[in-house]
């Protein structure tokens, strides 16, 4: 069984999902569990904890999400399952003290597209990059906009001009020496937090720099990062072809899978 949605550890009614329906102000984070067991466990812990101090003021305690997460993993032991963090008061009201409720989704394994891809540029910056929250209905629509161009998603150029992030994804890329993360406000993905410890402890050359959408033809590989994969080529952004994407993502996927799968006990 993979498909499966609970509220504080009980099944989802109409009744307890409704402070979500047609809402945006929640939160959440997304992983895959293979064998009952999933990667960086702390890291989504620590962004949830941090998405709530942030949002709601207040968090749920890092044990009640982990004995919720064990329970839905014993029934679903192969799954991407995503976890929402939201207020039972709903939107637009003076939130009561309780702790923010915890709905888990399950849905079956994935390991998501497969690329290379084409990534058209879009001029956006995100609100609250930095926290992965619900109801941005920007990324989808600028999906469907690069699709109708002819690309199979988009990357985001900030007001900087530079290039921060994609729909929802990460994006690494390689400059010949060193894997390269985008200087910009974007959210600090799980996968991509994975890959910097493991890369740092492997002695891999890694930096952060500013990546200006007008010199990416200075670049030779880019790819994409996220809860499905920690590096999916990417051929070009824009007019730009990139000739080292499957170099870049084969060193990405060497160091994720050096990080343990651990079991959410």
């Amino acid at each position: 069984m993979t498909d499966l949605t609970l509220v504080d550890g009980a099944s989802a009614t109409p009744a307890n999902l409704a402070p979500l329906a047609f809402a945006g102000f929640a939160h959440f984070t997304a992983m895959q569990v293979r064998n009952g067991r999933v990667r960086g466990l702390d890291l989504h812990l620590g962004r949830l904890r941090r998405a709530s101090l942030e949002l709601f003021g207040r968090a749920t305690p890092d044990e009640q999400v982990v004995a919720e997460i064990s329970s839905i993993v014993d029934r679903a032991p192969n799954a991407s399952l995503t976890i929402t963090m939201f207020l039972r008061s709903g939107e637009f009201v003076r939130a009561d003290d309780s702790p923010p409720a915890v709905l888990i989704r399950t849905m079956p394994a994935t390991d998501g597209p497969v690329g290379p891809l084409r990534l058209d540029m879009v001029r956006h910056d995100r609100w609250r990059p930095d926290i992965k929250h619900v109801g941005e209905a920007a990324k989808t629509y600028f999906l469907h906009r690069a699709i109708a161009r002819g690309f199979d998603d988009a990357a985001f150029v900030d007001s900087q001009g530079r290039l921060a992030e994609a729909t929802i994804w990460n994006l690494a890329f390689w400059d010949g020496a060193s894997i390269v993360w985008p200087k910009a406000a974007v959210l600090r993905g799980v996968t991509m937090a994975i890959l910097q410890r493991q890369l740092a402890a492997a002695g891999v050359p890694q930096r952060e720099a500013s990546v200006r959408a007008d010199a990416v033809a200075g670049l030779e590989g880019a790819v994409v990062v996220n809860s499905w994969t920690p590096g999916l080529a990417v051929s070009s952004i824009g007019d730009h072809q990139f000739d080292r994407s499957d170099a870049l993502a084969e060193i990405l996927h060497d160091a994720y899978a050096r990080e343990p799968w651990k079991s959410p006990v």
